[in-house]
């Protein structure tokens, strides 16, 4: 018999939202704050349910629900584990970025350092050749060069780019990841 997957629900503390799911807790935030729960940041994260959060904003029911309905929705999206992959939407952004750049045909060198309060903070450049002790991933006709000793820790990523009034950008969604910071912008294997 399989066991009962965690969810989220309207009564869980936003911290321990993050906290649960550490390898989603990036693209978890990234959710709250687009739909206007910017709390994922600050210290009422603590103690503040998403439910109190939403109300505190002006949200209604309708948005609690379907906001908890699409959070469990990330938590049961599955990236492939034997390789890295960027989303449609972040090849498309990353294209244009190369175009923009005049670098067309360059791939994406995919690393990380450490950083932050809880360990690591991903690091994404442009990178026109592989390097000799480089695995190459390729998603969306992207070329991705990740360092040999990196690859155990960032394999199964998924790398998204989302838009916001909060925040812009490339986020990464990690399986390997075991614990994050409040704020999602760092991490630990």
């Amino acid at each position: 018999m399989q066991k009962n997957k965690p969810k989220i629900h309207r009564q869980m503390p936003i911290e321990e939202i993050l906290s649960a799911f550490p390898h989603k807790a990036q693209h978890l935030a990234q959710e709250m704050s687009s739909r206007g729960l910017q709390c994922t940041n600050c210290q009422a994260a603590t103690w503040e349910t998403l439910e109190a959060g939403m109300y505190g904003h002006g949200m209604d029911d309708a948005a609690i629900d379907s906001l908890t309905q699409r959070l469990n929705e990330i938590l049961e999206e599955v990236n492939d584990p034997t390789t890295i992959t960027f989303t449609e939407r972040a090849a498309k952004k990353y294209l244009e970025i190369l175009e923009e750049e005049g670098k067309q045909g360059w791939g994406l060198r995919f690393s990380d350092k450490m950083s932050g309060c809880s360990g690591f903070e991903y690091i994404l450049d442009y990178s026109e050749n592989a390097l000799p002790d480089d695995t190459v991933f390729e998603s969306h006709g992207i070329k991705i060069h990740v360092d040999k000793g990196m690859a155990p820790r960032l394999i199964g990523s998924e790398i998204d780019y989302i838009e916001s009034l909060q925040s812009t950008g490339f986020k990464v969604s990690n399986p390997n990841v075991r614990s994050a910071c409040g704020c999602g912008s760092s991490h630990g294997y």
